[in-house]
């Protein structure tokens, strides 16, 4: 899936994966990363969701990566907040007050750059990348966020049924991500309402991964 495709999507605000509250499974299950207040979180592939207000709100520091500076720029107005913006290696940084987002190609952001943070929250990252890119995109969050414990969102349904994205992750291919440097704990499975873009039933999963 190339660059072009998601910079389409923000500047045609063709957004309905975009929720309109905190994501359901975020708030039942973050405390399983069993984080303290002030603890510095990652979101990679962030675009503007509101599951960064709920954090914020909670007294969670938000560290994001984006590509779409449209989604950035419009997460910070919706924030109520005027960013510092500088260049950071290949990156923008858009910074204010316990909030950091890196404008860019994630592949490009660096362990240096995105600086010390206790977690990781994907919730919309592996289930926007086909296949192809899916175990490079692991291999450098992994590398990058120091296999930081993780909560981790997907959808699995018949991928036949429909094109991605957000695409379809099995329990399997799960494990074969994480499954050497984490124990990957499923935590929750839910029927997703009216089915995955009102087109093939699924299930939404909550996944814990504690480094081993």
């Amino acid at each position: 899936m190339e660059i072009s495709f998601w910079h389409e999507v923000w500047a045609n605000n063709d957004i309905a994966f975009h929720q309109s509250k905190a994501n359901a499974l975020l708030v039942r299950h973050f405390n399983q990363l069993c984080l303290t207040h002030g603890s510095r979180v990652f979101l990679p592939l962030c675009g503007k969701t509101l599951d960064i207000h709920w954090l914020l709100s909670s007294g969670y520091a938000v560290a994001g990566s984006e590509l779409s500076e449209k989604a950035v720029r419009q997460l910070f107005t919706e924030l109520g907040l005027r960013p510092t913006i500088s260049e950071s290696g290949q990156l923008l940084r858009y910074q204010a007050k316990n909030i950091a987002i890196m404008v860019g190609d994630i592949f490009a952001l660096t362990a240096d750059v995105l600086g010390p943070l206790d977690a990781v929250y994907d919730r919309a990252a592996l289930v926007a990348l086909p296949q192809a890119v899916r175990e490079q995109y692991t291999s450098h969050l992994i590398r990058i966020t120091h296999s930081a414990v993780q909560l981790l969102l997907c959808y699995e349904y018949d991928q036949s049924l429909m094109a991605g994205p957000p695409f379809s992750i099995s329990d399997a291919e799960v494990q074969r991500h994480y499954g050497s440097g984490y124990h990957p704990t499923l935590l929750e499975s839910l029927t997703v309402s009216g089915g995955l873009k009102g087109k093939c039933p699924a299930r939404e999963k909550a996944w814990l991964l504690k480094p081993r």
